[in-house]
């Protein structure tokens, strides 16, 4: 454990980013397992004579969508590990130490500020990786469903990390409660549209 203090300390930017992506693909590999369970496959049999006799159900086994995974990765790599990690040291060094009153002003602009940043660059990144006709599309009909979530659990999260995570770890930190969120927007980013509304 001495180790791995010892390294974030003298390299706290490579550790911190490192950290963050892993656990932020780790969550798509947690999500993509957890929804794989229950994978359904509808198979329509038609008639000719009538439209539609039958719907049968049938679980299909559930392979691991490598690709998708790597895409979060990369959203995670070249983005969100590097926005927290810089955005959090800003945060600290414009109110640094702890303190009711400095933990609510750095939660507060935390949810102002760089929660509506990060779930926009998590939709429209993804979508513009996949090679999505409309980027904005999954951003514009999914993006308030999770900011609501999200002012509520980060806010929660973020208070913790401030008050008690010392700020060479806070990247980590993020992304290891990211490992949550992250399964959670992955599984809003796979549903359909029209079942969000």
């Amino acid at each position: 454990m001495n180790r791995a203090w010892t390294m974030f300390k003298s390299h706290p930017y490579i550790s911190n980013v490192v950290g963050y992506t892993t656990l932020f693909a780790t969550a798509d590999l947690i999500q993509q397992s957890m929804m794989g369970k229950t994978l359904i496959k509808d198979t329509v049999k038609q008639d000719h004579d009538k439209e539609i006799l039958a719907v049968k159900r049938d679980p299909q086994p559930h392979c691991i969508d490598w690709s998708q995974t790597a895409r979060v990765a990369l959203v995670g790599f070249c983005f969100h590990a590097n926005f927290n990690y810089h955005w959090l040291r800003a945060l600290e060094k414009m109110f640094p130490g702890g303190g009711t009153k400095r933990i609510s002003i750095k939660v507060f602009l935390d949810q102002l500020i760089g929660a509506p940043t990060t779930i926009s660059a998590f939709y429209i990144g993804l979508s513009t990786l996949e090679g999505a006709e409309d980027p904005f599309k999954d951003w514009r009909n999914k993006f308030w469903t999770s900011y609501k979530t999200g002012v509520v659990f980060w806010s929660t999260m973020q208070a913790v990390n401030f008050s008690l995570v010392p700020p060479v770890a806070r990247t980590v930190y993020v992304g290891g409660v990211t490992l949550f969120w992250t399964v959670f927007l992955c599984h809003i980013k796979q549903q359909k549209t029209d079942s969000l509304s």
